[in-house]
């Protein structure tokens, strides 16, 4: 037998892992990129007379096999079938350095390395050590090869980011630290491909897949929620957080990550839309795969899939849920970058993937990879779920006024409405970019019209309203007309900007367009709503009649007080105002405001130069917006490369609109731009959030 000894394996770390993009993992294992040459030094002692007789293998899996391409048996200076393929650089005695080459479609994953010598008919073979692989953005021949520099820092290593909510005329920036980077998060990553339906169905079929991002994305997007199995993340939206985590008050996926990993997978509670959208950013991100956080604002939530919501209100203006359909206020999903070889290069470039649990797709609930080139085309026929996000961009809104059980009026509606301001961060600031375009053509253009009938069309549906082989009813799917306008017009206006804690002052502004005199009846109701416009509680009800003579214009004001909201935004602060004006044989005119309360300024100061491995204090001011003595308020701090674990300082009390100062210390522990953010968690307000952006230099 030939004789192997090997004294000493260096992976030439600092080497690769700049040469691979991949040094700020927190991990001392050998993290690769596909498609791209590594560098690796053996202490060698062997009686073996050639180099030809020596062979590596590289195996990932349960069950490696050369058929799946999850196992490569290759030879020096000769390129195995599997694309893999080694060479011997220029070596000293006794120490031989070797080049390994893995395919740019190699499967991605943990490998394991190891050596064998062939002498005569004898083998000796020894393990080198594992690796890791991942997607390849920098590598042309790659899937998700991203050409722009920029955007590669972007998408793939930027570890914070910016996720906006709020409303289409109230747009709001929200820090999240994606923290790909951070200390388990890779093995996270493997693990939660690892927990998936199809690993526990087929792991060798599985693992052979994952050299394939729209597979491996598909999966994540199943998995980052808990309704098929134990996913990452649980979903909730009826405002009932006390067995879990208000979603409002994550900052972050390292902690929700962590969460999950160390209690054995157990799905952490609660999570909506951005948190899924957050969590499934970092995961993909972290396994190489270029990836951004998209905000849809107006976002159809269309169950059957007809385009069109119907809305239901009684007479009071109060939401009826006679229909699974809604609109949210937004709606937050990802878009990743990669090649589509199963539909053609026409529709490479991003794709929308959406974990937020809402619909089934092929018995799972799961969403896309669906190319937003074939959303912009209308081309609902392929993979995957393009009809879904096609409406969610796309539907018509109509809302309907229940009289009774058989009288229903449908009110004038703007049936543009949805899919308005598609937003994401833009590369290289925190400055929100309009992506809008990359969906859909003008809304009323000869485009826009072509693209929605091609939709209708292709799924099936006649200009009768009419699918194929459905058994329960369905709502008209064509283009609805809008209803006869109404002969008044009316506007909700906010006298000021409205922050927590303060009354709320609004004004109904009411013109007659016609000459006849009007008696209009007024019904006036504010309620807490969730972004999804779902009815937590009610605030205010109120009935005004009110007299419009020929083109007069009239204002009608009103007031709803702290003391009458209090209690229904203790964890949230969007209120829902909509105003039924009802005219004697007329049509009946909705008008509607929604409202998002502003926090208190929170300042956040650093006290000083931030570097590498050097202390510095950190400074926060904060107000208690309230009247009322609140008590139990926590300061949480968070930020990759700044803090290794989310800080906690309790607050024990703050008197009525006090104004408190806390300082901690951070030691940054990695260069370049980080991301610091802020949030006073309080159960008598809902959070007050801030961030800071630090350059934070090398150690010196």
């Amino acid at each position: 037998m030939a004789a192997l000894k090997i004294t000493k394996v260096n992976w030439q770390s600092k080497l690769n892992k700049a040469a691979h993009h991949t040094s700020d993992y927190s991990s001392t294992e050998a993290i690769l990129r596909r498609g791209q040459p590594f560098n690796i030094s053996l202490n060698i002692k062997t009686t073996a007379q050639s180099w030809d007789n020596f062979t590596f293998i590289a195996s990932t899996g349960p069950s490696p096999a050369e058929s799946q391409q999850t196992k490569a048996i290759f030879s020096l200076s000769e390129e195995s079938a599997s694309g893999w393929s080694a060479a011997q650089e220029p070596s000293e005695s006794g120490c031989f350095n070797f080049t390994i080459l893995s395919p740019a479609n190699a499967v991605i994953g943990r490998y394991k390395l190891k050596l064998q010598i062939l002498s005569g008919n004898k083998v000796s073979s020894k393990v080198l050590g594992h690796f890791v692989l991942l997607f390849n953005p920098w590598c042309p021949d790659d899937d998700v090869y991203m050409a722009n520099e920029k955007e590669r820092q972007e998408y793939v290593l930027n570890d914070s980011g910016i996720i906006f909510q709020g409303l289409e005329k109230d747009i709001q920036q929200e820090a999240w630290n994606y923290g790909q980077f951070e200390e388990d998060i890779l093995d996270i990553s493997l693990a939660i491909l690892d927990r998936s339906l199809n690993h526990q169905e087929d792991p060798a079929v599985d693992v052979s897949n994952r050299n394939n991002p729209v597979y491996v994305s598909r999966v994540i997007s199943a998995m980052v929620n808990s309704n098929d199995e134990k996913g990452v993340v649980e979903g909730k939206w009826n405002g009932k957080y006390r067995s879990g985590t208000n979603p409002l008050h994550w900052s972050g996926s390292v902690t929700i990550l962590r969460k999950w990993y160390r209690g054995r997978y157990r799905p952490v509670r609660y999570g909506q839309c951005w948190v899924f959208a957050g969590v499934t950013c970092t995961v993909l991100r972290c396994l190489g795969i270029p990836t951004r956080v998209i905000t849809n604002f107006n976002s159809a939530h269309d169950s059957n899939i007809n385009l069109s919501i119907d809305k239901y209100i009684d007479i009071s203006g109060k939401t009826l849920h006679l229909s699974e359909d809604s609109v949210w206020n937004f709606h937050v999903w990802n878009e990743s970058w990669f090649t589509r070889r199963d539909l053609g290069s026409f529709y490479d470039g991003w794709q929308v993937l959406d974990a937020t649990p809402q619909e089934k797709s092929k018995g799972i609930y799961q969403c896309g990879p669906a190319s937003t080139r074939a959303i912009k085309e209308g081309d609902v026929n392929l993979d995957y779920d393009s009809p879904f996000v096609f409406a969610a961009v796309n539907a018509d809104c109509v809302t309907w006024i229940r009289h009774s059980k058989k009288r229903k009026e449908r009110i004038y509606s703007n049936t543009r409405k949805i899919g308005k301001f598609i937003s994401t961060k833009a590369v290289g600031t925190n400055s929100r970019v309009d992506v809008t375009a990359n969906y859909k053509y003008p809304e009323g253009s000869s485009k826009e019209r072509q693209v929605y009938k091609k939709a209708l069309k292709l799924l099936g549906v006649s200009r009768t309203g009419k699918k194929p082989k459905i058994t329960r009813p369905r709502r008209r799917f064509s283009r609805v007309q809008p209803a006869q306008p109404p002969s008044i017009s009316g506007k909700l206006i906010l006298d000021a900007s409205p922050v927590i804690g303060q009354d709320i002052l609004l004004t109904l502004s009411l013109r007659n367009l016609i000459s006849d005199f009007k008696t209009i009846k007024v019904k006036l109701k504010a309620s807490a709503i969730l972004y999804t416009r779902r009815p937590k509680a009610e605030i205010l009800q109120l009935y005004r009649s009110t007299k419009l003579g020929s083109k007069e214009a009239k204002k009608i004001l009103f007031k709803i007080s702290y003391s009458q909201y209090k209690n229904s935004l203790m964890d949230d602060r969007k209120i829902l105002v909509t105003a039924v004006c009802q005219i004697k044989k007329g049509a009946s005119l909705l008008v509607e405001k929604d409202i998002v309360l502003q926090d208190p300024f929170l300042t956040i100061k650093v006290l000083g130069p931030t570097v590498v491995h050097k202390a510095v204090n950190v400074e926060v001011t904060f107000t208690n917006p309230l009247s009322d003595e609140v008590t139990d308020c926590v300061l949480r701090a968070e930020g990759s490369g700044l803090l290794k674990e989310q800080l906690r300082i309790n607050v024990a009390r703050m008197a009525p609109m006090e104004t408190s100062t806390v300082q901690f210390e951070i030691i940054p522990y990695r260069s370049g731009t980080r991301q610091l953010q802020v949030d006073l968690v309080c159960i008598h307000f809902s959070d007050i959030k801030g961030f800071v952006t630090l350059d934070v230099a090398p150690a010196q």
